[in-house]
């Protein structure tokens, strides 16, 4: 699946990115607002695609001058489950949460990184994740945690899950020279400890 395009997943077409964009929303777009978000597709196509989602009564029209104003119908029949599937980032994100949480021992950082995390993966992308593990952990039991996630997330998104690992030492004695740890410090989404920690920890390395 597509993150980024989450309604991807039950259809395809443009329709679905309208949707994600308008059910994300609580406000009004204009056309050539959704074309600013949309970015790919052109403005004659999103004004096609909103007369047929206003037909079917899941997206509001109100016309202002010479313009319409589009807003979704949040009280339409399929509204939840559009703004379920507008929300499987989020989704995901609490599900590995809640997974690592009942590790023993728990990772002391996690977080999603990469295209997931910025928004711009392909159906063919890795979902990355990284872990900081304390040092003292009994190395099978651990590596049996790690492998079962990686294959839950991808059951759960059709994926392949990438898992990095460091130790704590690692991460406090070089995280300044890894530049994935820069990467998820910049646009890291955390699933397990906080991210001040792990700022922290990379600035011990540069002392």
């Amino acid at each position: 699946m597509e993150l980024s395009r989450p309604l991807a997943t039950v259809t395809p077409t443009l329709d679905g990115d309208v949707l994600a964009a308008l059910a994300g929303y609580e406000g009004t777009f204009t056309t050539g607002q959704l074309h600013r978000v949309l970015g790919a597709h052109s403005e004659e196509g999103i004004r096609k695609v909103l007369r047929r989602l206003v037909l079917q009564g899941i997206v509001s029209a109100d016309r202002v001058g010479n313009a319409f104003a589009y807003r979704f119908n949040r009280e339409h029949l399929a509204a939840e489950h559009v703004i379920a599937l507008a929300g499987l980032r989020g989704k995901l994100l609490q599900r590995i949460e809640a997974a690592l949480d009942s590790w023993r021992p728990q990772p002391k950082y996690g977080a999603l990184f990469g295209s997931a995390a910025r928004g711009s993966m392909t159906v063919e992308s890795d979902i990355d994740l990284v872990l900081i593990r304390p040092d003292d952990v009994d190395e099978d039991r651990w590596a049996l945690q790690v492998g079962g996630l990686a294959a839950d997330v991808s059951r759960w998104t059709g994926n392949d899950a990438r898992i990095l690992e460091f130790t704590v030492t690692e991460v406090a004695t070089r995280g300044r020279d890894e530049p994935v740890l820069a990467d998820v410090l910049r646009e890291g989404l955390t699933v397990a400890g906080r991210h001040s920690w792990l700022a922290g920890q990379v600035r011990k390395g540069k002392s």
